[in-house]
């Protein structure tokens, strides 16, 4: 398990890495935009050295605001595990979250939960 949280914004941004069973599960807290896209991005892949993920489950449920930078990590991060046969799940993302989700389609590509078990037994 990782913690990382963005210096130069700290209270606002951190993402937890942990693997439940088999799934890796980022749990990010704060506000997604192109300050912290590469740190979210890295922990998506998980380039601290580990087998890069098949099956990943983001735990949206601390973000409170999501701009078009973060919709492009959750894409690339949806190809890369799709093209390895693998899947992407959003979970717990707040409703202002999840209306730009569903605004530019991301919830008809990449499948929403409620919450993190849900996503992980779908």
């Amino acid at each position: 398990m990782s913690n990382i949280q963005k210096e130069d914004r700290p209270g606002r941004f951190s993402v937890k890495v942990e693997v439940v069973d088999g799934v890796l599960v980022v749990t990010v807290h704060g506000e997604i935009d192109h300050n912290v896209k590469d740190t979210l991005g890295q922990a998506l892949a998980c380039e601290d050295g580990m087998t890069p993920p098949l099956r990943i489950v983001a735990d949206l449920s601390g973000v409170t605001f999501m701009d078009s930078s973060g919709i492009n990590v959750f894409i690339t991060a949806h190809r890369k595990v799709s093209q390895a046969q693998g899947w992407l799940r959003i979970a717990g993302a707040q409703e202002s979250v999840l209306r730009v989700l569903q605004m530019v389609g991301v919830d008809t590509v990449i499948p929403s939960h409620p919450t993190v078990e849900q996503a992980l037994n779908a």
